[in-house]
């Protein structure tokens, strides 16, 4: 795929305390909600999408505040505020659903499964954080909010993005790369992005023995956001009670890095509540 080919469904919008929250659905059967990580697009699952909705589900996609075709203009950010908006979304489109969020979203699906349990089926949770990294420096956190200061935030991104799709990167990447930048150029989108970058996931962690949904962890192999991608993913899956699924020649997004095996492994757990061995 040479290049980037967006979901071509129309865009819907939840009004919700403070803004917009855009998002997309399509297909017929239990019902799907997915959420990118910060400064990604609701496009980031593009091509598991249709694996999904090949698989007999009703999928949904949503942009986070701040980010792609949501408003940029609300007064809070992170895991808390994305939480409300979740449940929000959840509600909307007709509960009980199953919510797969990628990284911050992660954090933001466990705080709201664990305040609203009846909105949500189970989880799947990819490349999460639900908790502050563990081998992250106060001194390597101080130089990331630098880095994600004005005026050069976007440039920052851009330049550390590949390096999170480590192993096998999509043939559509540097178009889908350069949709995000250009999104996020925008009037406000780049002070929203920032903000989101702020993040405390302390919210997160604090809210795992609350979590009753059946939790399916999807980690990359290479996910360079942890020193041991296979640590963090069994110390999650222990938190919730859940089950791991790995993804071979990926890093921090296997949804788009390796569609086909991060859709086997959601959909034998959602069918069986356990992933491929």
């Amino acid at each position: 795929m040479a290049n980037f080919i967006p979901l071509s469904r129309s865009t819907e919008y939840l009004t919700v305390p403070g803004g917009r929250i855009a998002y997309d659905i399509q297909g017929d059967g239990p019902l799907l909600l997915l959420l990118p990580g910060m400064g990604e697009l609701r496009s980031s699952y593009r091509h598991l999408v249709p694996l999904l909705v090949a698989a007999g589900f009703t999928v949904a996609t949503a942009d986070l505040r701040g980010h792609g075709d949501s408003s940029a203009d609300f007064t809070a950010y992170g895991d808390v505020a994305t939480a409300s908006d979740i449940a929000a979304l959840v509600r909307h489109l007709g509960a009980p659903a199953a919510v797969v969020g990628n990284s911050m979203s992660a954090g933001s699906a466990v705080v709201a499964a664990a305040e609203h349990p009846e909105l949500f089926d189970s989880l799947v949770l990819v490349g999460p954080f639900v908790r502050n990294p563990v081998n992250s420096s106060v001194f390597k956190r101080l130089m990331f909010r630098v880095l994600m200061a004005r005026p050069w935030a976007r440039t920052m991104w851009n330049a550390y993005l590949p390096t999170l799709y480590s192993g096998a990167k999509p043939d559509d990447f540097p178009a889908y790369r350069t949709s995000m930048i250009t999104a996020m150029k925008r009037p406000g989108y780049t002070q929203a992005f920032r903000l989101t970058t702020r993040t405390d996931h302390a919210p997160a962690e604090r809210a795992l023995p609350a979590v009753q949904a059946p939790t399916l962890v999807v980690m990359g192999e290479q996910d360079p956001d942890f020193a041991d991608p296979a640590a963090e993913a069994a110390w999650i899956a222990e938190a919730l009670n859940g089950s791991v699924a790995m993804i071979a020649d990926a890093g921090h997004y296997p949804q788009s890095q390796q569609p086909e095996a991060t859709a086997r492994a959601i959909i034998q757990f959602l069918g069986s509540g356990q992933p491929d061995a």
